[in-house]
């Protein structure tokens, strides 16, 4: 029986990497050797990546609440201990965009937060 040789494998593995490496400069889109090494870096990157772009997200609402909150007269960690008292069920995503966009309403939930401190 005939020896099968690996060379259409490899080539389509090579052709796959260098085409993720498609836009690296010089080498790191040329080379299979190095366009190999920074793919796989920036697969480990984009994951992690994935991964503190929700804490970026969360951070930036937490910060916005903040603001708002600080406007009503608490402090953040004091509006959202006065939401829990208050049973009141709501995401930071859905707060920090109440306080941007209606201002009147998160108000109301502050004025319900201060009367559940009190």
């Amino acid at each position: 029986m005939a020896r099968i040789k690996g060379g259409m494998n490899a080539r389509k593995k090579h052709n796959r990497v260098l085409k993720m490496a498609k836009g690296y400069r010089g080498a790191r889109s040329k080379q299979y050797r190095i366009a190999k090494q920074s793919v796989m870096r920036a697969l480990a990157s984009s994951y992690s990546g994935r991964k503190e772009r929700k804490r970026q997200f969360r951070r930036l609402w937490i910060a916005r609440i903040n603001a708002a909150a600080r406007i009503n007269g608490l402090s953040y960690s004091k509006f959202m201990y006065g939401l829990k008292l208050a049973g009141v069920e709501m995401n930071r995503k859905l707060l920090s965009d109440m306080a941007i966009n209606d201002a009147e309403g998160f108000a109301k939930m502050a004025e319900l937060a201060k009367s559940k401190l009190a």
